[in-house]
């Protein structure tokens, strides 16, 4: 990228480099594409990330995208506002509610335990969690974190947490493979080990 003629050029493809899954000659093909582009394309592109950012609200119970205080799940009076999903990240809520098989809500943890990436308890929307646990008619959490060590790891510390507050903690089927995340998964097969979740054993 050094031998870019542009220093513009190549302060952009920087830019886009940053992104997740963005290497850098996915990059400059980006960048050159939006040379190409009428000035009006790439102005909205830009004001539409910068009102993205400025705009968006995270819901105060379960740190879902919202317009207002709350989601348009946490607000719904069909969802059954008895049972929590715990997820990752707001993708996973994306690709459980493609399934249409879940009807509950969602406590979002934005990140899973990792001590190796110096990720601990008090990092995630945990204390959150147990709140709305404590506080709220809860029958059933459903732990659907990433089949993978640092997901184990977290619904363990969860279940620690919340199984004397609660009766039914369950998890997803594992017909999710090990190391799966759940964007990642089709939705035929997410929504059969939403369907099929078993009692968690910790």
């Amino acid at each position: 990228m050094e031998n870019n003629s542009s220093n513009l050029l190549n302060r952009c493809v920087g830019e886009f480099s940053k992104l997740p899954g963005i290497g850098k000659k996915t990059a400059l093909r980006l960048a050159i594409h939006l040379l190409k582009q009428k000035p009006q394309y790439a102005e909205a592109l830009g004001n539409s990330i910068i009102e993205m950012k400025q705009n968006t609200r995270f819901c105060i119970r379960c740190h879902n995208i919202a317009e207002g205080e709350l989601c348009e799940i946490c607000k719904s009076p069909k969802r059954n506002h008895q049972q929590i999903c715990v997820v990752e990240n707001i993708q996973d809520v994306l690709s459980i509610e493609n399934t249409m098989q879940y009807n509950g809500t969602y406590h979002i943890l934005n990140g899973v335990i990792s001590p190796m990436d110096g990720i601990s308890p008090s990092d995630l929307n945990l204390a959150s969690l147990m709140d709305r646990i404590s506080s709220d008619d809860i029958n059933e959490l459903i732990l659907a974190l990433p089949t993978t060590i640092e997901g184990d790891t977290t619904n363990f510390y969860i279940y620690k947490k919340a199984s004397a507050l609660i009766n039914s903690i369950t998890t997803i089927a594992r017909g999710v493979s090990i190391g799966d995340e759940l964007e990642y998964i089709d939705e035929i097969t997410l929504g059969r080990s939403i369907i099929n979740r078993i009692p968690y054993q910790g």
